[in-house]
């Protein structure tokens, strides 16, 4: 049961995160710049079109030999539905001042979002789990399966008109470290322990 509503938890505020970024209007990363752009041409909610494009990537995972977990179908289910909810709360913003807050604020809940429902191990997102089963198929490096997927979908939510902008840039540059940092946090918080003291450990081992 706690592992249940940490991942709950976790993709739900990942969905209003998401939000936050689209509010902004500054630019949202690859996947997302895939989703505005299906959303442009398709005028299905984004919310919607997040859910049947994270159904489309677990439909790869089969020639993949990849098994999904029960967080991997909540991903699908749940991320989108409170992305929606998240953009039917909170209305736009306008002003740079007012922009930056709320893509900082986005980002950060992402971040640490990302290390909630992470925490219990129930499984990769979809589009983590299509990097790794690429990885293992091919045998070509993470890094380079990630970036040449991210950068395909990027380029084709671009031309279909998708929320490219500095944030985009910002997002790919500073949720590696921000998410380096909220992982150890909220697993030692899952496990019990001294959340700082495994932070601080996580973070030595990884330099």
């Amino acid at each position: 049961m706690k592992s249940l509503s940490w991942l709950i938890t976790g993709l739900f505020l990942y969905g209003i995160a998401l939000a936050l970024l689209l509010r902004a209007s500054l630019g949202v990363g690859p996947w997302n710049v895939l989703t505005s752009g299906l959303v442009e041409v398709t005028g299905i909610s984004f919310g919607l079109m997040t859910n049947l494009i994270g159904l489309g990537v677990l439909l790869v995972w089969i020639p993949l030999r990849q098994r999904p977990g029960i967080g991997t179908v909540l991903n699908v289910l749940l991320v989108g539905t409170s992305a929606d909810i998240g953009l039917w709360l909170i209305p736009p913003v306008s002003g740079p001042v007012a922009q930056v807050a709320v893509f900082a604020g986005g980002l950060s809940l992402l971040a640490a979002a990302t290390g909630i429902y992470i925490a219990p191990g129930l499984g990769p997102g979809p589009r983590d789990g299509l990097m790794t089963g690429l990885h293992e198929r091919t045998g070509a490096p993470v890094w380079l399966c990630r970036a040449g997927v991210e950068i395909t979908v990027l380029a084709i939510g671009w031309l279909l008109g998708g929320l490219v902008g500095i944030g985009t840039v910002a997002e790919a540059l500073l949720i590696g470290p921000m998410v380096h940092r909220t992982l150890p946090f909220f697993r030692a918080m899952y496990a019990g322990r001294t959340a700082a003291t495994a932070v601080a450990a996580e973070t030595r081992a990884g330099a």
